[in-house]
């Protein structure tokens, strides 16, 4: 009782903050930009649901934590920190876009114009990757210990992970002339990834158990990584002077990173939830 206690008051104090702090984005003149979401504006309608999508998804797993057996009880208290992580970076990314876009407005300013504020939060984006991505990963290393999985898996996953996030914020935002050499060694941390649950320690491990349900759970947790993080290369390579430039009038790269983020995000947790709930039931 005591936890399930604590955990209502948690949310509700998580709930409290989001909705009394104040936008992050400040205009040059040190004044608050209190922007609202426009009519047609898909992007800014992905902010909003990608922050109550995977807030929500959190209260799930949180309170989910009581119904798995105790060796699951971790895995599912790091799926709701990675989407209570990226639902208080939404909340903020969303303010920073709707600002910058109210910013532009206001001034009749265009890319490439003095004042012109780029409404894509790259900076909020890796701070939030940086943290949730090698949490995923972690993912992998939780639901393999219970048969054996040792420290040297994680730190492997985790490292990869690593290099592709910092690989890829260098060629997004510190050497933007060197993205396509950036974004090939970042693609190398996902290959590395790929490779483990598919032909390396994490799938050989998963074959060993001999568990059904385990097997399932990391081929699935392969494919969101295969596919669903899919989404991030292409929304680099949208980026100026990368292979799909030409693009980028087509494809907006926050949307895509605001449907990937959700789906990837969320659809992790519900795949580690399924295999806590299946083992516990056995």
């Amino acid at each position: 009782m005591l936890k399930v206690i604590d955990c209502e008051l948690f949310v509700k104090w998580v709930v409290f903050k989001l909705s009394t702090s104040k936008p992050p984005f400040m205009v040059p003149n040190n004044t608050f930009l209190m922007a609202s979401l426009q009519p047609g504006d898909v992007t800014g309608f992905t902010f909003f649901v990608g922050l109550m999508a995977m807030f929500a998804a959190s209260v799930f797993f949180f309170f989910e934590r009581s119904q798995v057996d105790g060796k699951w009880k971790t895995s599912l208290l790091v799926s709701g920190l990675i989407t209570m992580i990226a639902a208080a970076h939404y909340y903020y990314m969303r303010d920073y876009y709707l600002n910058a876009l109210a910013h532009n407005a206001a001034g009749g300013l265009s890319f490439g114009m003095d004042g012109f504020v780029n409404p894509s939060p790259t900076q909020f984006r890796y701070i939030d990757w940086t943290l949730t991505v090698p949490l995923m990963c972690v993912e992998f290393y939780l639901l393999l210990k219970p048969y054996g999985a040792k420290q040297g898996l994680l730190w492997k996953m985790i490292g990869y992970s690593v290099l592709m996030l910092v690989a890829g914020y260098i060629g997004e935002a510190v050497q933007p002339e060197s993205t396509i050499l950036w974004g090939i060694i970042s693609t190398l941390g996902w290959a590395g990834i790929v490779y483990e649950a598919t032909a390396g320690s994490v799938a050989g491990m998963a074959r060993e158990s001999g568990d059904a349900n385990l097997q399932n759970a990391i081929r699935l947790l392969r494919n969101f990584v295969l596919v669903g993080w899919a989404i991030y290369p292409i929304g680099y390579m949208l980026m100026p002077g990368n292979l799909l430039a030409s693009y980028s009038g087509t494809f907006n790269i926050d949307l895509l990173y605001n449907i990937g983020d959700a789906v990837n995000k969320i659809g992790f947790g519900l795949v580690v939830y399924q295999m806590a709930i299946s083992a516990s039931k056995k």
